[in-house]
C-alpha cells in the first residue's frame, strides 16, 4: 500500500485497484457512466448527480481546468468521481484551477488509472450498481469491510432526494429583454443555464423550493410553471405530483424537463421505472415525432416514464389525451410528453445543454409561445 493507492468496490464484490485522485478517504453512492468528452464541470456541479459516483468513459479528463462561469450551481454534488487518465496540466485561458484541485477543495473523493472501459462494459451488462472508493487510510481496511460497506449505503430507487438539493426559499430573477410573463420554477435540482435560458425568453423567474404547495403557487400567480430536473426517485414524489395536477386542473402551462418529465408523467397517471444502466452524457440521439428531426441531446436519468407510444391515449389520470412527443433512438424509450388538450409538455433532456449540443434549445421558444398563446386566448 501506498499514500496514493485507492480502490473502487461494487456491490457485486467486483474491485478495481487504481490511483488515489482529488481528496482521499471513502465515497458511496450509484455508480454511473457519464458519455460527453467534455462538459466534465457542468456534470459535476448539475444537482442531478447526489447520490451518485460518476465515472467519465472519455479516457482523458481535465486538461482545460475548471472556472467560476461554468458552475450550474454553488457546489459539486457528485459523491465521487472516476477518470481513466487526469490531465496532468489545464491548458486553457478560462481556466482559473485544476479539476483535481477544484475537486480536494470540495472533499470529492476520486480514483484514477483504472480500467472504465471495462466498468462501463460490466454496468451496461448488468446495471447500474451501488459502490465505494476507497483511498489513503480508507484503502487500508480489509475487503471484506469495504464490501459491506457498500453493501449497507443507500440505494437509489425509492429516494427521495429534491430536498437536498432545493432552495430553502424563493428568490427572483428578472427577464432579459421584452417581458412575456412570470413562471414559477420549482427548484428539484435547477441548473443556472436553465434559468439562463428561461430569462432570455422574456420570463421573469421566480425559484420556489421542493415543498411549495399550490396555495403558495398561487399566491405568486404565475403565467407559467416549470419543473426542473433533479436526482431520486419519481415515485418517492408524490406531494411535488399532486401539486403538479392542480397545475394542470387549473390549466397553467407547464413545462418540465428530465425529473420535471417523469413527475409530468405521474400526474397524467402514468407509472415510472428504473433504467438498467440510465442515459448520461451529451450525445443521445432523439426523435422529435412532430417535426421528425433528429436531434443529439444532453442526458441525464436513470428513471424513465412508461407509457404507450403507438398515438395518442387518454390520461390516466383524467387530463384528454397525451401522446410521447420525443423518443430515444438507441432504446425506445420515451423521452418526451406532449397533453393535446391542455398547456403542458415536457421533455426527459436538459434543452439548455450547458457544454452540449444545442439542437433542443427551440423547447425554450415553445415554452415561450404556448405562454403568448394562452395569453392571446384569454
Amino acid at each position: 500500500m501506498t499514500v496514493d493507492s485507492a480502490v473502487l468496490v461494487l456491490e457485486d464484490g467486483s474491485r478495481f485497484e487504481g490511483s488515489r485522485y482529488a481528496a482521499t478517504g471513502a465515497c458511496f453512492g450509484e455508480l454511473v457512466f457519464a458519455t460527453g468528452m467534455t462538459g466534465y464541470q457542468e456534470t459535476l456541479t448539475d444537482p442531478s448527480y447526489a447520490g451518485q459516483i460518476v465515472m467519465m468513459t472519455a479516457p482523458h479528463i481535465g486538461i482545460t481546468g475548471v472556472n467560476a462561469a461554468d458552475d450550474e450551481s454553488t457546489r459539486v454534488w457528485v459523491s465521487g468521481f472516476v477518470v481513466r487518465d487526469p490531465s496532468r496540466m489545464s491548458s486553457n485561458h478560462r481556466s482559473e484551477l485544476s479539476l483535481d484541485e477544484y475537486l480536494a477543495n470540495q472533499n470529492i473523493v476520486g480514483i484514477c488509472g483504472i480500467d472504465t472501459r471495462a466498468i462501463t462494459l460490466r454496468l451496461r451488462n448488468v446495471g447500474v450498481m451501488r459502490a465505494g472508493i476507497f483511498s489513503g487510510k480508507a484503502y487500508g481496511q480489509d475487503p471484506e469491510t469495504q464490501l459491506d460497506q457498500v453493501l449497507g449505503s443507500a440505494q437509489m430507487t425509492g429516494q427521495n432526494l429534491s430536498s437536498t438539493v432545493s432552495t430553502t426559499s424563493a428568490y427572483r430573477l428578472d427577464a432579459i429583454g421584452d417581458r412575456v410573463g412570470l413562471v414559477a420554477v420549482l427548484d428539484l435540482g435547477v441548473k443556472r443555464s436553465t434559468l439562463d435560458k428561461l430569462r432570455e425568453r422574456g420570463f421573469d423567474v421566480v425559484v420556489i423550493p421542493e415543498s411549495s404547495t399550490i396555495e403558495f403557487l398561487t399566491e405568486i400567480a404565475p403565467d407559467a410553471v416549470f419543473y426542473s430536473n433533479g436526482p431520486g426517485d419519481p415515485s418517492a414524489s408524490d406531494s411535488q405530483v399532486a401539486v403538479l395536477q392542480e397545475v394542470l386542473r387549473q390549466q397553467i402551462p407547464f413545462f418540465g424537463i428530465c425529473f420535471g418529465n417523469q413527475l409530468l408523467g405521474r400526474a397524467l397517471g402514468f407509472e415510472t421505472y428504473k433504467l438498467p444502466f440510465g442515459h448520461r452524457g451529451i450525445n443521445q440521439p432523439v426523435l422529435d415525432r412532430k417535426s421528425g428531426r433528429t436531434e443529439v441531446t444532453a442526458h441525464n436519468h436513470g428513471f424513465a416514464v412508461k407509457m404507450p407510444t403507438d398515438g395518442a391515449v387518454k390520461s390516466p389520470a383524467g387530463f384528454g389525451m397525451v401522446e410521447a412527443s420525443h423518443l430515444n433512438l438507441n432504446d425506445g424509450v420515451v423521452e418526451g410528453i406532449q397533453a393535446l388538450d391542455i398547456p403542458a409538455f415536457s421533455v426527459q433532456y436538459h434543452p439548455e445543454a450547458a457544454a452540449g449540443p444545442h439542437d433542443a434549445d427551440y423547447l425554450f421558444d415553445r415554452f415561450r409561445q404556448l405562454v403568448v398563446d394562452k395569453k392571446v386566448l384569454g
